[in-house]
């Protein structure tokens, strides 16, 4: 069975990662799949929006196989294209979606949040536990957590390792959507689709902006935002949007 399971949807592409029996940790396999398949989607112009899931329903992953890990497999869970994962050092220009099925625990969680948007089931949990095991979050958990939380609460996690439950994941505004099990991919997939149904250059550069507008001033943000509008306004899709809303239509973007 492949490491990492494949399946597209339309313009969604869902990516599966498939060691349940071992609460989805990332060995090897599992993060050169991941690499190998975000680094072909990036260019693929069929794939507009990506979500990303566990398999079964105890865990999206516990984070890295400490066996697998030990036993010399280090170099490719950590060293491949887009770091741990083959995500959590990425920048992928398409909206990603984590689809949380379950525990998202250090390594987990921290590719949860190298995602965009996250819909998880009501019995998800999150957390960094690292600093139970004498260790930190190295693979970025330390520096997203607290770009999502209020420091108080960033740091409690980490200092104290403690989890906490979807319910308040939600209030805290670190996920979107919280649903019951049997409607996870229903409902991610949903909302994956409502992005699809967007122009995707006017979607990408949308996250472009906003990701990096978040870490700079707004002198140059605004530098950000004039690159945005200078690509997208003259774009096909540009014309095509007000027009097929004057024809009453449903647009047919092209994504340039």
């Amino acid at each position: 069975m492949p490491a990492v399971e494949r399946e597209r949807r339309g313009h969604v592409e869902i990516l599966t990662i498939n060691r349940p029996e071992a609460r989805n940790a990332i060995n090897g396999d599992v993060s050169v799949a991941m690499a190998n398949a975000l680094d072909e989607l990036e260019t693929d112009d069929g794939c507009w929006v990506v979500v990303v899931t566990g398999a079964g329903e105890k865990a999206f992953s516990a984070g890295m196989d400490l066996k697998a890990f030990a036993s010399g497999e280090g170099g490719a869970i950590m060293g491949g294209s887009g770091g741990f994962a083959g995500i959590t050092q990425r920048q992928f220009p398409k909206p990603i979606i984590a689809a949380v099925n379950g525990a998202a625990l250090a390594g987990g969680c921290e590719i949860m949040l190298s995602c965009d948007l996250v819909v998880a089931a009501d019995h998800a949990t999150f957390g960094i536990p690292e600093a139970k095991r004498g260790l930190v979050a190295g693979a970025g958990g330390l520096i997203r957590l607290p770009k999502r939380l209020p420091i108080a609460i960033a740091l409690e996690l980490a200092l104290t390792g403690e989890s906490i439950d979807a319910a308040r994941a939600l209030q805290l505004g670190l996920i979107n959507r919280v649903v019951p099990a049997a409607q996870l991919m229903e409902e991610t997939l949903a909302l994956a689709g409502v992005i699809a149904d967007n122009a995707p250059l006017a979607v990408r550069w949308s996250k472009h902006v906003m990701v990096r507008a978040a870490g700079v001033s707004e002198e140059e943000g605004w530098k950000l935002n004039a690159e945005a509008v200078g690509a997208v306004f003259s774009s096909a899709d540009a014309m095509e949007g007000p027009v097929a809303f004057a024809e009453k239509r449903k647009p047919n973007w092209q994504g340039k």
